[in-house]
């Protein structure tokens, strides 16, 4: 590696840290995450992109902050990172088309946010469509819990629709989010305390 990419990389790790606390990475969160993620250089490589230029990218704030940092320091990212940057028509791009799936434009703008913040890990796609309907799944189902009368099945459908857009989460994700994460919150939990049958 360059003297350039060592720093890119040292700086991209600050400031993943600046945004997630420093909280060890186990054996067990290394192997969730090389299931469900990606690393970023093989990434890169595969798409023909300089993995420093994608690192300035992510410190300028135009992509994302990797998901996490595994315990050796390789920086893991949505499979589909930059798949999204060409659905998006490239980089330049990416804001308006990724904002522009909100009808709110103030909620558009928090979820972009969001999503640079490299912490949106909780959905198998990481793509404004499956951001927003996790959302409006979550407040269906508090909804649901707060009018019992609304049924038990049509509580369930929504858990089970959730369930299927969310990965399970790991423990580092409970450290670095301060507790639960919406699969305890809006699927174990609920399957737990509102059986089916």
């Amino acid at each position: 590696m360059t003297e350039t990419g060592t720093t890119a990389k040292a700086r991209l790790a600050r400031r993943y840290l600046e945004v997630n606390g420093e909280h060890p990475m186990t054996e067990a969160d290394d192997a969730y995450v090389d299931r469900q993620f990606a690393p970023l250089e093989p990434l890169c490589a595969r798409h023909g992109q300089d993995p420093d230029e994608v690192r300035g990218h992510m410190l300028a704030g135009r992509l994302p902050l990797p998901g996490y940092l595994r315990s050796d320091g390789t920086e893991m990212v949505a499979p589909d990172l930059l798949e999204l940057v060409d659905e998006a028509g490239g980089l330049a791009e990416l804001p308006d088309w990724f904002r522009g799936h909100w009808e709110d434009r103030e909620e558009g703008a928090e979820e972009y946010e969001s999503y640079l913040s490299g912490q949106n890990v909780c959905l198998h796609r990481l793509h404004p469509v499956t951001m927003r309907r996790k959302a409006e799944l979550v407040r269906g189902i508090t909804e649901a819990l707060g009018r019992p009368a609304a049924g038990l099945p049509a509580l369930h459908a929504l858990v089970n629709e959730l369930d299927a857009l969310e990965p399970p989460f790991t423990a580092y994700d409970r450290l670095r989010f301060g507790g639960p994460v919406s699969r305890d919150t809006c699927i174990d939990a609920v399957r737990r305390d509102h059986p089916l049958g």
